[in-house]
C-alpha cells in the first residue's frame, strides 16, 4: 500500500513550549491508524497542522502526494474531520448545516440532497433533518458531525476522540459506518481515542508522550513488546498461587497471574498441572502497553 500521509521531522512551538518534537511517521492508504497520547501530548496540534488550521515551525507534511506548504486547497478536499468539540451551527437545522458544508466543496442542488439523504440513512438521523442542531442530544449531534465530515467523500477521515461520552449504541452505529467506508471506499481513518477497545483492530499505532513518539507498531507487536501475558486460574487456593512465585492479583473468583510471555505460561502449566486445572491465557491489553511506555493512564476528557 502507498503512504497517503507522510510526516517528516515536524516541529511546533508555542513560545517556549515545544509541543511537537521532530515528529516523523507514515500512514498507509486504507489503514485504521491510531494516534494515542494523553491530553497535551501533541495529538490535536499535529492534526491541526495536517488540516491546515495551524502553522508548523519546521518539517514536511505530505497528504496524498500534496505538500501542505503550497497545496492546502487540494489537501482540504481529501480530508474530513470530526473534531473533539462539535463545530456545527447550533442555530441552523441539521439539513441546512449539511447543505452549507456541501456548498464549500462545490456540491449543490440534487447532488447535495442525494448525499445528505444517503448519510442521514446510514447514520440514522432522517427524522432529525429539520430539527435545530441546538436542540439535539450529544449522541445525535455526533452523528451529524460525522455526516459533515463525510459529505464530500474524503479519502482520509480524521477522528479526534469521536466517541468520548457517547452511549454504546451510538458508538456502535458510528463505528459500523466508519468500517463500511473503509471496506467499500478504501477510506483511511486517522484516529485519536481514549477507548482502547477502539485501538485493538487498528493496523498501526503510534503513541505520543510530551510531543514525541515513544512507541509504535501493530497492536500485537506493542503488546508483545510492552505487556506481559496473563493466566487466570479458577478454583484454586491462595497458597498454591503463591507457590508459583509470580506477581498475581485476586479477581472475583479467580487469580490473575502475570507472566512474561506464552513460553513461560506453558512451562508453568506443565510444571504444576495440579494447579492449572481450570484456567485461561490472555494477552496483555493496550492499556497495559500505554501505561508501560508512558507511565500514565489514558483517560477521557478534555
Amino acid at each position: 500500500m502507498n503512504n497517503i500521509i507522510e510526516i517528516n521531522n515536524l516541529n511546533k512551538f508555542y513560545g517556549d513550549l515545544h509541543a511537537v518534537k521532530d515528529l516523523s511517521f507514515c500512514v498507509k492508504q486504507g489503514e485504521l491508524f491510531a494516534f494515542l497520547g494523553i491530553n497535551g501530548a501533541g495529538k490535536s496540534t499535529t492534526i491541526s497542522i495536517m488540516c491546515g488550521t495551524l502553522s508548523k515551525n519546521s518539517g514536511d507534511v505530505i497528504i496524498d502526494g500534496y505538500n501542505i506548504e503550497n497545496n492546502l486547497s487540494e489537501i482540504s478536499k481529501e480530508i474530513g474531520v470530526v473534531f473533539q468539540n462539535s463545530v456545527l451551527d447550533s442555530s441552523l437545522s441539521v439539513r441546512n448545516n449539511l447543505y452549507s458544508r456541501a456548498s464549500l466543496y462545490g456540491i449543490y442542488g440534487q447532488e447535495a440532497t442525494k448525499r445528505i439523504e444517503t448519510l442521514s440513512e446510514i447514520l440514522d438521523f432522517k427524522n432529525l433533518l429539520d430539527r435545530t442542531v441546538g436542540k439535539l442530544s450529544g449522541g445525535q449531534r455526533r452523528r451529524i458531525d460525522v455526516a459533515r465530515a463525510l459529505i464530500h467523500n474524503p479519502k482520509i477521515l480524521v477522528l479526534d476522540e469521536p466517541t468520548t461520552g457517547l452511549d454504546p449504541q451510538t458508538r456502535k452505529t458510528l463505528w459500523k459506518v466508519i468500517e463500511d467506508c473503509r471496506k467499500n471506499e478504501k477510506m483511511t481513518v486517522f484516529l485519536t481515542t481514549h477507548y482502547m477497545e477502539e485501538v485493538v483492530d487498528a493496523d498501526y499505532v503510534v503513541i505520543l508522550d510530551d510531543g514525541k513518539i515513544v512507541a509504535e507498531g501493530t497492536p500485537l507487536q506493542l503488546k508483545n513488546s510492552y505487556a506481559g501475558d496473563y493466566i487466570t486460574v479458577y478454583g484454586v487456593e491462595l497458597e498454591k498461587i503463591e507457590k508459583l512465585g509470580f506477581k498475581y492479583e485476586k479477581i472475583r473468583d479467580a487469580y490473575r497471574v502475570e507472566v512474561e510471555n506464552p513460553k513461560v505460561a506453558r512451562d508453568l502449566i506443565i510444571k504444576y498441572p495440579e494447579i492449572f486445572v481450570d484456567f485461561e491465557i490472555t494477552k496483555g491489553k493496550m492499556d497495559d502497553v500505554f501505561l508501560t511506555v508512558t507511565g500514565k493512564k489514558l483517560v477521557g476528557g478534555n
